[in-house]
């Protein structure tokens, strides 16, 4: 049986206020497999970001223990930490974090750059990945010319840029429109199944059940799994998802309305 690429055993995450103990994160137990998209589902202060970045190694459990890749963050060095991250984890954050002065292809080289790649690999996988998010033709424009969407997809290249075996991703809809959002978590899902990592998107939106392999909740720091029994029937946006996995989907009719005869 394949290594999980994280483990997270009765961890918790308390933030202290004034005389009182916060938890962001209350005794959450959660095995990340690899080869997945797994959602994690919640409203604004529900934990997810926080349970994300224990996950990635930007934060250390008040209790509980972490490990990635089998290495247990609460005996790693803050170096150990920064090099498991640059190596091996991917992140995508909702603002993007594109630098403004380079263009798509700068943007997803620069973590090669960092790494210390040689440059003709550098070049060939930087192309190889903006032509997996469909961007090819857009390599020399910087960020400001592209729409949100495009630019959501310049960051999943710079994230899968060093072949890291983990993905997270905080909220890349969060400022999307829902189709454009959608697009993103179908190119999550393709990436899964050909670049064979494991993406972790934090979420609130309903519509990545029908295409994330698991989901999980939170509410109040606390984690769960959900289940397909647990959704409301009928639910409009499925049938949307559905369309769009099948290459069904179609824009609405924006024409507008013609006007009744004159006397009617």
């Amino acid at each position: 049986m394949a290594q999980s690429i994280a483990v997270v055993e009765s961890v918790s995450r308390v933030y202290h206020v004034g005389r009182e103990d916060v938890y962001a994160v209350r005794e959450a137990n959660w095995q990340i497999d690899p080869g997945r998209f797994i959602a994690l589902q919640g409203r604004s202060g529900s934990g997810k970001t926080t349970l994300l970045n224990l996950v990635g190694g930007l934060d250390r459990p008040t209790a509980g223990t972490v490990r990635i890749m089998d290495s247990d963050t609460r005996r790693m060095s803050d170096r150990e930490l920064t090099m498991l991250r640059r190596h091996k984890i991917g992140f995508i954050f909702q603002a993007f974090a594109l630098l403004p002065v380079l263009s798509a292809y700068e943007n997803v080289e620069l973590p090669m750059r960092i790494a210390g790649m040689g440059g003709r690999k550098r070049h060939e996988r930087a192309l190889e990945l903006l032509d997996l998010v469909g961007l090819s033709k857009r390599a020399s424009h910087r960020p400001f010319e592209l729409s949100g969407g495009e630019q959501g997809r310049v960051a999943i290249a710079r994230a899968l840029a060093n072949e890291p075996a983990l993905l997270l991703a905080d909220e890349p809809t969060g400022d999307l429109d829902s189709v454009t959002g959608l697009q993103m978590m179908l190119l999550f899902s393709r990436i899964v199944r050909r670049e064979g990592v494991t993406v972790v998107m934090a979420t609130h939106d309903l519509s990545v059940r029908d295409i994330a392999d698991e989901t999980f909740t939170m509410s109040d720091g606390v984690l769960s799994r959900w289940h397909p029994s647990q959704e409301e029937p009928s639910d409009p946006i499925n049938t949307l998802v559905r369309e769009a996995e099948a290459g069904q989907w179609r824009p609405p009719n924006r024409e507008a309305p013609k006007q009744a005869p004159p006397g009617r």
